[in-house]
């Protein structure tokens, strides 16, 4: 008796979930974006927005790089903040008015003014921050230009209403890159305190501005790279281009090392979580890849291609427990085959001495 089998249907799109999901934050509230709104007609098809950033995606746009590299707590650390970031006053720096202040003076009018704010500021705690830095860097090789109207128009739009501020742009390494003190006390009062919905959103403002100038850019949590591990801090780095081991390496070491040695590896749930949240990633890209292949257009069939093959070039899912496991399993074998032939060499001129005693 032969099975009946179904006709399939001729828009599988209509089925697929939303491709939204590979490029989703993991933030308990994310914020909804132009390409995270599906078409309410047919959910699974892709919008142009969702396609444009699909395509960005896979063709590997530079992502920008936003991060908030502290507070200033007191006058003399908004001082030394403001002399770092203007290496004492030789570089112009630029407010939220569009002003720029040149030289020492100009830079002490600004501290004083945010100084007399602060004194009046009665809810402040006496740690609180005077200001919020952050950090704003593209990979070399980018418009230096481009990149510092972009923070300009970033810095207008998500700060301009309600904070002072003031944003200069650093040429001395090859990344160029802006640094932005933001004053924390709002015009309205209320303190500026961002989450990672809002730094998120503020990486997506950000590319937004850069493509708007003519320069790809993109705005994509690792995971959507299938990439799993965080990157390390600065400390850490430092501590590491100096030969020095930073005790959160040593520490990981140690408890791999104990792993090994005891014949048995930790369970650690949230490694088949992450393995589950890729399989996932990498599934729901090739669904979109084989609808887009069912497509007519050329240009869908070379859309479907760039997607499988960014699928096949994404990295192994491999926490950072898991290098360090395999590199001291490796360890381990490299030196006992150096025993293993150390013993063997020691045979042969064993060998050779024999036969010259005879």
């Amino acid at each position: 008796m032969s099975r009946r089998h179904s006709p399939r249907p001729t828009d599988l799109a209509s089925e697929l979930p939303p491709i939204s999901y590979v490029w989703e934050t993991p933030n308990r509230r994310p914020r909804r974006a132009e390409w995270d709104i599906p078409d309410p007609a047919v959910p699974g098809r892709l919008t142009p927005a969702m396609r444009a950033k699909l395509e960005r995606i896979v063709r590997r746009a530079p992502e920008v790089m936003l991060k908030i590299t502290g507070r200033t707590k007191g006058v003399g650390h908004l001082k030394s903040h403001l002399a770092y970031i203007t290496r004492n006053g030789e570089l112009d720096a630029e407010t939220e008015q569009g002003g720029t202040l040149a030289g020492r003076s100009g830079l002490k009018d600004l501290q004083q003014r945010w100084e007399d704010d602060a004194g009046l500021d009665d809810k402040r705690r006496r740690d609180g921050s005077l200001s919020v830095n952050i950090i704003l860097s593209m990979p070399a090789g980018t418009d230096a230009v481009g990149v510092k109207d972009s923070a300009r128009a970033f810095a207008i739009e998500t700060f301009g209403y309600n904070h002072d501020y003031v944003f200069v742009q650093h040429l001395d390494n090859k990344h160029p890159h802006v640094h932005l003190t933001v004053r924390s006390l709002g015009h309205d009062g209320k303190r500026l305190n961002p989450r990672k919905a809002d730094l998120q959103a503020w990486r997506e403002r950000f590319a937004g501005e850069l493509r708007l100038r003519g320069i790809a850019a993109e705005a994509t949590p690792r995971r959507t790279r299938g990439r799993v591990r965080k990157a390390d801090r600065g400390a850490v780095l430092a501590l590491r281009k100096r030969k020095i081991t930073p005790d959160v390496d040593r520490l990981a070491r140690k408890k791999v090392l104990s792993e090994l040695r005891g014949g048995k590896s930790a369970e650690h749930p949230w490694d088949e979580k992450i393995k589950s949240r890729q399989d996932a990633i990498r599934r729901r890209y090739l669904d979109y890849a084989a609808e887009l292949q069912r497509s007519r257009a050329p240009a869908d069939h070379e859309l479907a291609r760039q997607i499988r093959q960014f699928v096949m070039e994404m990295p192994k899912v491999e926490t950072r427990r898991h290098a360090l496991k395999n590199e001291l399993s490796e360890l381990a074998n490299s030196r006992r085959r150096g025993a293993e032939q150390g013993v063997d060499a020691d045979r042969r001129d064993d060998t050779r001495g024999d036969e010259r005693t005879r």
